[in-house]
């Protein structure tokens, strides 16, 4: 009788990815994967440390899976056990904790761990790092396959603790990329996700300098039958040969997900971010000059130390007059081992939520003008299956990031199928078919 494992995964893109290595590891073993934490003979936590919210969440997962299921082997991996692995060694049913840099070997240590004590798999952080190579084929119940080419961090904000967690820049050879690339087409996906720590950075450790684009060039030419997106990319490393290929190429998703965190220049300096908001500025508007139909997300820090009323209506005035499609708002919280968490003149929480409130408004906004600005046009879309399987309504998402309803008398799935947006409803598009491509 095969053994039973469930993993739980908090954060963020890359480690959902690193949780489909792991599933697919244990599955090689015959293990066999459950949702019910009480079946499973093995819990993995994949934890996230980005906000004090997340390290607390994390937490909570851990003690609930050991809540419902005190005869399993608990396994907390990942950012949290990289850096805070005395915070998680005080938790009474733990078995073993494994960082980012370990992680991979976590499921030969789980079938031998003795359950009487913890197990903390050793960190060697003074070897050379190179990339590691996490093969997966199938991502569970998505139609889109996610790729990290990049891991590691060496910017240093001053409220982020990921440097700490993911180690230096080190990216997958374009070699290995390709191979990937490859696997994921003879699985049926058609939609890539290229993401990373910093996905901006990806090649600097091959070369002294970003590579993303010369990657895009040598993908481009596989003929690509499939499209391609991007994840979040700094506004430093968005340059005018990129825009010219995302609007130049149909395989390539016209979306950039952009992080700003402050539209105030000493607030900027303090975070440690190396751009003005007017070079942000500039840049959004040349990405839309270019490519009108583009989606542009901003990432927002509200209430970082210093930030006065000033400087929030710096930041939200910003906002409010540039062609952003949504916003992503995160109230700062002081992230205990980074420099802004030492800061003086730290802002009230009241006010921190009520500005992340006024900011998530003007991101509403920002998304119906979004929407209403595409409809009557002609959109490509991968559908992902039903959202009502009784009113026979279909869900897809387009290459400009819009969410899309349509009616079909039939399941469609994993196609890319034309649709014209002809009305905005809430925050999805309805679409009528015109045709498959």
């Amino acid at each position: 009788m095969s053994k039973k494992f469930k993993i739980i995964t908090l954060g963020c893109k890359v480690n959902q990815y690193e949780t489909a290595y792991l599933r697919e590891k244990l599955s090689s073993k015959n293990w066999q994967s459950t949702e019910a934490a009480t079946d499973a003979d093995i819990i993995i936590v994949n934890t996230c440390i980005v906000t004090q919210r997340a390290s607390y969440q994390s937490r909570q997962a851990i003690r609930k899976a050991i809540r419902e299921n005190p005869s399993a082997k608990i396994a907390v991996v990942g950012c949290y056990p990289q850096v805070f692995p005395e915070e998680l060694s005080k938790i009474e049913g733990v078995h073993v904790l494994a960082g980012n840099r370990e992680k991979m070997n976590v499921t030969e240590i789980l079938e031998e761990c003795d359950l009487s004590i913890l197990t903390k798999i050793p960190d060697n952080k003074n070897k050379q790092q190179s990339f590691d190579i996490m093969p997966v084929r199938r991502f569970l119940d998505r139609t889109r396959a996610f790729l990290k080419i990049q891991d590691g961090c060496d910017s240093f904000c001053s409220y982020c603790i990921v440097p700490y967690a993911r180690g230096p820049v080190r990216s997958m050879s374009e070699k290995d990329v390709i191979r990937s690339i490859n696997s994921f087409r003879e699985e049926g996906y058609k939609e890539i996700v290229l993401t990373g720590i910093h996905l901006g950075k990806y090649g600097k450790d091959f070369t002294g300098k970003s590579e993303l684009a010369g990657l895009l060039k040598i993908i481009k030419e596989e003929n690509p039958d499939y499209r391609i997106r991007l994840s979040s990319l700094e506004p430093g490393e968005i340059r005018n040969e990129l825009i010219e290929m995302v609007a130049g190429e149909n395989w390539l998703c016209r979306h950039f997900h952009i992080p700003l965190q402050s539209g105030d220049k000493d607030i900027l300096k303090k975070m440690n971010r190396h751009y003005s908001p007017e070079d942000f500025k500039k840049l959004i508007l040349k990405i839309h000059e270019r490519i009108p139909e583009a989606a542009i997300g901003v990432d927002i820090i509200a209430g970082f130390p210093g930030e006065d009323e000033q400087a929030f209506e710096n930041g939200y005035s910003l906002i409010a007059e540039l062609p952003i499609s949504y916003l992503h708002v995160f109230p700062f919280s002081p992230r205990k081992g980074t420099p802004a968490a030492e800061y003086p003149d730290q802002v009230d929480s009241k006010i921190i939520k009520q500005r992340a409130s006024k900011l998530r408004e003007l991101g509403k906004k920002k998304k119906t003008i979004f929407y209403r600005s595409c409809l009557g046009k002609d959109y490509s879309i991968l559908t992902e299956g039903w959202e009502s399987e009784e009113g026979k309504i279909i869900k897809g998402l387009s290459d400009n990031y819009l969410k899309v309803f349509l009616h079909s008398d039939t399941l469609l799935k994993n196609e890319i199928i034309k649709i014209t947006a002809e009305k905005h409803k809430k925050d999805y598009i309805l679409g009528k078919i015109k045709d498959y491509t």
